[in-house]
């Protein structure tokens, strides 16, 4: 799967950002998508995943009720809105795909990935 995210940018504290993912080269419905973001010195971190079919989702602690991750396979694209933003948001975000089921319940794992896009930066100011 060929994965290529979008959407980044420089946002004030308190605005919104839509990430997108658009994948290719497999089947899209058959992948655990997955969100993840990395900051300046920090280790890559774990944000947000979605189960096959879109009925599941699963969010770090840290951004839950903020941001939601959804779907549409008829396009291969997956989506990260992200609202009430924050400077502690600011990272590197990168989408990535995992072909276990959703009940193994790896997708917090970034080593469970198989596939990984390029990532695109967002800048939260404050």
């Amino acid at each position: 799967v060929q994965l290529q995210a979008s959407g980044g940018g420089l946002v004030q504290a308190g605005g919104s950002l839509k990430l997108s993912c658009a994948a290719s080269g497999r089947t899209f419905s058959n992948y655990i998508m997955g969100w993840f973001r990395q900051a300046p010195g920090k280790e890559r971190e774990f944000v947000a995943a979605i189960s096959l079919s879109g009925a599941n989702t699963h969010y770090a602690s840290s951004v839950k009720g903020r941001f939601a991750i959804s779907r549409d396979n008829t396009k291969n694209i997956v989506y990260l809105q992200m609202n009430s933003l924050k400077p502690e948001d600011t990272a590197l975000y990168y989408c990535a795909a995992n072909s276990a089921s959703w009940y193994r319940r790896t997708y917090p794992q970034d080593l469970a990935y198989e596939y990984w896009g390029q990532g695109t930066l967002v800048t939260v100011s404050s």
